[in-house]
């Protein structure tokens, strides 16, 4: 019986913190419960490891992520109301987790960094 290769809840990237570098570095958010992960820039090949308390909080977010898609179906049928001058808009809530960038600001090596999380539906049918 062969091993079934499963896609990533997520993946999250930041910008080099290398002083004129303009890389990007992205890992699956998976990845990151390995106490000895380190993620590198594909450009100046700078080595990032993370402490235990931000993978706690990165692996926290893939638990988020994890409930986000086991809810799907619900989530395909709830909406978002916002009241507004004459009434109110009503935006399905799966439209707000495939079409908002989702940011989450935490610090890292005494700085405020912006990691980007991309996460995708599960499948076709997902949101519908």
């Amino acid at each position: 019986m062969s091993a079934v290769a499963t896609k990533p809840l997520a993946r999250l990237d930041f910008h080099c913190f290398s002083d004129g570098c303009e890389g990007v570095v992205g890992f699956d958010i998976d990845q990151v419960a390995d106490p000895g992960f380190q993620a590198v820039c594909p450009k100046c090949h700078r080595a990032y490891a993370l402490d235990p308390a931000l993978r706690d909080k990165l692996t926290r977010m893939m638990k988020l992520v994890g409930a986000i898609r086991e809810c799907e179906d619900i989530l395909g049928d709830s909406v978002v109301s916002v009241n507004v001058a004459g009434g109110e808009v009503r935006v399905p809530y799966a439209l707000l987790l495939t079409r908002l960038n989702t940011l989450i600001s935490l610090e890292v090596g005494g700085r405020k960094t912006d990691f980007h999380l991309w996460v995708e539906p599960s499948g076709p049918q997902t949101f519908r």
